[in-house]
């Protein structure tokens, strides 16, 4: 009995130590990149005035830090050559200004200048149309077990039109995104919707976004690397999706993000 229970250790013994084995992985690591978060979003009922630009850099697998950048000159300038100067939250990466003024149609151009290089980038801003309705229903995906939450809103039928809708809960780990344009729906009314296992009481919170068609694009891309689809399964690999920013002083050396800009309808809505 004491001899197969000797066995036994010895064996119990190996299997934790290769267990806590540790492995090194040689991961290459390239040149850091400068990282825009520009999103200039003007809320429907709010003066637009405060803004804030974030610049970072990339950095290595392992790192759990995200470098911040400091020190940049960060201004947006308008089609009347207005200039509105970002002044940095010292140490934070965070570039704020006070005083933008928001008008829809308008194209406003990105000016950032860090480390001895000058990125540009140029959007126009979109107009978003009001939310005119909600529902909830309780049976909702595939299953039939699920609460769905579908808004509607009328299409422009004057343009042509891109939106993104962003849904946050406190049961998501990030904000889930969704894009929509009015290809074959132009001038009609239109919704989106999301399903999940919501509880009654819980905010499910909503923002529409008029986005352009370019801007459109960039998170079609973006949303296909993350939920994996890819465009099927003879695709290449997934790459690094590039934004509309474009080094003025080298161009081989661009930045990652997107400059955009939108007006926003917010609706927070409380699951029934």
């Amino acid at each position: 009995m004491k001899k197969i229970l000797y066995i036994a250790l010895v064996i119990s013994s190996l299997f934790v130590t290769g267990c806590e084995e540790v492995v090194d992985v040689d991961v290459q690591t390239a040149p850091p990149r400068l990282v825009v978060d520009a999103s200039i979003d003007w809320i429907k009922g709010t003066p637009g005035n405060e803004q804030t630009i974030k610049l970072t850099t990339t950095t290595g697998y392992y790192n759990t830090e995200i470098p911040v950048v400091s020190g940049a000159a960060v201004v947006i300038t308008n089609s009347a050559g207005t200039v509105y100067e970002f002044t940095e939250t010292p140490g934070t990466g965070l570039y704020v200004c006070g005083y933008f003024l928001p008008e829809i149609g308008d194209t406003y151009v990105l000016t950032i200048t860090h480390d001895g290089q000058t990125y540009t980038a140029t959007e126009t801003l979109y107009s978003v149309p009001d939310i005119s309705g909600i529902q909830q229903k309780d049976d909702g995906g595939f299953m039939g077990d699920e609460v769905e939450v579908r808004f509607f809103f009328n299409d422009d039928p004057a343009e042509e039109n891109h939106y993104m809708t962003r849904y946050e809960n406190e049961m998501f780990p990030y904000p889930d995104y969704d894009i929509s344009s009015d290809e074959f729906t132009n001038g009609n009314q239109m919704f989106d919707f999301i399903t999940d296992d919501f509880k009654p009481g819980q905010l499910l919170d909503i923002k529409l976004y008029g986005i352009s068609k370019q801007y459109y694009n960039y998170m079609s891309k973006l949303l296909d690397v993350a939920d994996g689809s890819g465009g099927g399964p003879f695709t290449t690999t997934p790459a690094g999706v590039r934004g509309n920013l474009v080094n003025q002083t080298n161009e081989a050396d661009y930045a990652l993000g997107y400059f955009r800009l939108s007006q926003v309808v917010h609706l927070p809505y409380t699951i029934q």
